[in-house]
């Protein structure tokens, strides 16, 4: 084969230091701009971000170069970097981790409507609910007693 093909579809899920709400209104929008553009930046294409004060989930098709983790450093070090050159009260960071979940073709409408209808979805569930179920929906094995360590 002469070319190289890919649809490299991810969902990748990070919160805020100990889940501080450090995301609010007045940031969020901006926010969201900001990683979409540090993903175009990387020849990656982001598809729907969005989240809640304490976490971010983006959708996004990455270039074949970059590695997950590559990728999710980049958005966590730079975002951050720029929230805090930003005027504003505390100090703002990411939790350590990350979840990273790939996403079928056919399947990407059903996790975008999952990312853009974050308010609703959270009014049932907490953010540890909601990040559980996925790594067990993935079929992710964890140890729960590390898992918000």
């Amino acid at each position: 084969m002469s070319g190289t093909y890919t649809n490299l579809l991810n969902h990748i899920v990070f919160s805020t230091k100990e889940r501080a709400p450090l995301i609010d209104a007045s940031l969020r929008d901006e926010l969201h701009k900001y990683v979409g553009g540090i993903i175009r930046g990387q020849r990656s294409e982001p598809i729907e971000i969005g989240g809640m004060p304490d976490h971010l989930h983006v959708v996004a098709k990455f270039h074949p170069e970059m590695s997950v983790s590559a990728m999710v450093r980049l958005i966590k070090s730079n975002s951050s970097k720029w929230v805090n050159e930003r005027p504003k009260k505390g100090r703002f960071s990411w939790q350590t981790g990350y979840g990273a979940f790939s996403v079928s073709e056919s399947q990407l409408p059903v996790v975008q409507s999952y990312v853009k209808n974050q308010e609703s979805h959270h009014r049932k569930r907490t953010f540890q609910e909601e990040f559980q179920t996925l790594l067990d929906k993935h079929g992710i094995n964890y140890e729960e007693r590390y898992l918000w360590v």
